[in-house]
């Protein structure tokens, strides 16, 4: 063993995981921490990270290429798991563990260290990727072969090495936060009847506290990807960080949900996902007056794939590259504006518009036929009904089945 880098936060498990593998392995270890928009205070990191027993700790700032490279191709797809979670932790996770291998890489590091525990998605999809991207570097997963059970150990472990922690056994909420969301598992959360406490959200006002007046936001949208709010053409960093001050002010983007992890455990979640969550739904808005009928509906079906491939940790599996492609090309005439209004944790789109709209009001109105004839509809209604009228014929028994009993 040359050298390790280990996925480090300065949280309780990656802390004592430092010190376990200053103990355990006669190998020099890099601390590697990935800034995606947590707003951490990085140098108090750094020097925590090497009083604990780093021989070097990396910053690397990853902001603009995991809302680029990331969040914004899975607004594009609208990847959604189990139809409500938007995947904060899901998207970060590859886009870490990259920065982790090119650093391992250029550090001539021969092992990766992380914290991930091993009933968790974060294991498979950390490891998945490094399979993916480097094959001969080997993994060192501390929860996985230690000799403690659960986080209370490690609070006895922090203590007996003097190790300060960012929290609590009063408070022991695994949390994940960066530039989409702040998620919060463990603790009372474990008990699926307990309700999420108000001082544990850290992100979004309190729906009832919102202000009393509601906000319309209008995003812009080129190929797919969000490029202005309220006319403002922002960067991908400064925009992201713009409509999570917005959304989070009304309360918007709080979700409270028990969902399958791929290793077969169900886990209780909650999540605080407030620009993420007004971004989809401008983007869908889009789509709703831009896509061809079949088109739509073929993505929509897709769509559940490849929410489940990145939610499983497969984002540079050959199938996910290959579904990526796909929905990249059918976003080239994504583009146009829609208006979300923002109130008292609500967020609903109310107008969109497009020059590549295929929307035609004439079409649609009912107060001008001239571009419809009616008339068609009937030869349409007739072909369509033709199976079930064959079928009704053939089975009389249906047609039995309708009558009033007696």
């Amino acid at each position: 063993m040359k050298k390790i880098l280990l996925a480090y936060s300065g949280g309780l498990d990656t802390s004592c995981i430092l010190t376990w593998l200053k103990e355990k392995y006669d190998a020099p270890i890099i601390a590697y921490c990935a800034d995606v928009g947590q707003e951490e205070d990085f140098e108090a990191v750094k020097a925590k990270a090497l009083k604990t027993g780093a021989e070097k700790c990396i910053i690397d700032d990853l902001k603009k290429e995991f809302v680029q490279d990331y969040i914004f191709p899975s607004i594009q797809a609208n990847a959604v798991y189990e139809t409500v979670y938007l995947m904060g932790t899901s998207l970060a996770r590859p886009c870490i563990a990259k920065g982790m291998v090119e650093a391992a890489l250029k550090e001539g590091c021969d092992y990766i260290a992380h914290g991930a525990t091993g009933k968790g998605n974060d294991q498979v999809r950390f490891e998945l990727t490094m399979k993916a991207l480097a094959p001969h570097l080997k993994v060192i997963a501390p929860w996985r072969e230690w000799e403690f059970t659960g986080r209370s150990d490690l609070f006895d472990y922090a203590e007996k090495h003097g190790i300060p922690l960012p929290i609590t056994k009063e408070k022991p909420y695994s949390m994940d936060a960066n530039l989409m969301h702040i998620s919060y598992e463990g603790g009372i959360l474990e008990n699926t009847w307990n309700e999420a406490t108000e001082d544990m959200y850290l992100w979004t006002t309190a729906p009832e506290k919102a202000p009393a007046e509601a906000e319309f936001v209008t995003v812009d949208f080129e190929e797919g990807c969000p490029v202005a709010i309220n006319g403002q053409t922002l960067g991908p960093v400064a925009l992201m960080n713009e409509i999570n001050t917005l959304a989070a002010a009304h309360g918007v983007g709080r979700i409270d949900i028990v969902e399958n992890r791929f290793v077969g455990i169900k886990c209780r979640g909650v999540y605080e996902t407030p620009g993420t969550t007004v971004l989809m739904q401008a983007h869908k808005a889009i789509e709703s007056i831009v896509l061809d009928r079949e088109v739509a509906h073929l993505k929509e079906s897709l769509a559940i794939k490849i929410a489940e491939l990145t939610y499983n940790g497969f984002w540079f599996a050959p199938e996910a590259e290959l579904l990526r492609g796909f929905v990249v090309e059918s976003q080239k005439f994504v583009t146009g504006t829609a208006k979300i209004k923002l109130y008292k944790g609500t967020s609903m789109v109310v107008a969109r518009k497009s020059p590549q709209s295929l929307y035609s009001e004439k079409q649609t109105s009912f107060e001008n036929m001239s571009a419809f004839n009616p008339a068609d509809a009937g030869g349409f209604i007739n072909i369509n009904g033709l199976r079930l009228s064959t079928w009704s014929q053939k089975h009389a028994s249906t047609e039995k089945s309708l009558q009033p009993t007696a």
